[in-house]
């Protein structure tokens, strides 16, 4: 069965992994960000025997993210897999964030992912199931102080993924936080991070790989919500 996937929010290192990945096996896929020229040769670019199309979409504008989906229904049909990945980092504190920082976070991470999952949800329940994927990360489960803006729209993503997951799961509709316990291997984190052992970067492809894991599952009536990746106790906030 050809599955449509929609990942919100593409960008060199696990979206376009994920994108790969998905296309590899067998998927159609929309990928949606603000760069037209990155996501227009990614999708030229994916592994057969999946499809990429390109939807230039800012997650902060509501009825543009709902006209991209349209889109993607024209192309391709109803959207059976969502990774709501979009991400938009506010590394500063109480203090030091403005109001404006605050709401583009939360207008990203939160208010995004809402309209991306009414959308990829309202298809599911048409066709009898789905599964959507939230991409977290250890703010999303432990406030480490310092990033007030990511914190909340971390923690906001978590509990809307909560409250779908309880509200449709008897519909069949799966959806699984995944918590990113460490930085993602990419070239932009390598030239900013020179000195560190490359084992302390979680690799793009395998943790694409879980994401697959959790849509391609063999035992719908186990469904794991929250599932933790990290590259090895010594890196870890949790062990």
């Amino acid at each position: 069965m050809t599955r449509t996937a929609v990942v919100a929010g593409v960008g060199p290192g696990l979206g376009e992994s994920l994108a790969r990945k998905f296309a590899a096996e067998g998927c159609q896929v929309g990928l949606f960000a603000r760069s037209a020229d990155y996501i227009e040769e990614l999708a030229g670019d994916l592994p057969e025997p999946g499809e990429g199309l390109a939807v230039t979409t800012d997650l902060t504008d509501v009825e543009a993210t709902r006209a991209g989906f349209e889109t993607v229904r024209e192309a391709f049909g109803s959207v059976d897999v969502l990774v709501n990945h979009a991400s938009s980092p506010s590394w500063s504190g109480l203090m030091d964030t403005s109001v404006e920082a605050f709401e583009r976070s939360w207008a990203v991470n939160g208010r995004g992912a809402f309209v991306c999952s009414q959308e990829a949800v309202g298809d599911m329940l048409e066709t009898g199931g789905g599964t959507v994927l939230f991409t977290g990360a250890t703010s999303a489960v432990r406030s480490l102080g310092g990033a007030i803006g990511f914190t909340a729209a971390k923690f906001a993503a978590r509990g809307m993924a909560m409250d779908i997951a309880q509200e449709f799961g008897p519909e069949g509709v799966h959806v699984a936080h995944v918590v990113l316990d460490g930085q993602i291997d990419t070239p932009d984190v390598r030239e900013r991070f020179p000195d560190r052992d490359e084992d302390t970067f979680l690799d793009p492809d395998e943790v694409a790989e879980t994401y697959w894991h959790l849509v391609e599952r063999d035992h719908v009536d186990t469904q794991p919500f929250e599932v933790h990746i990290t590259n090895g106790p010594g890196n870890s906030e949790f062990m």
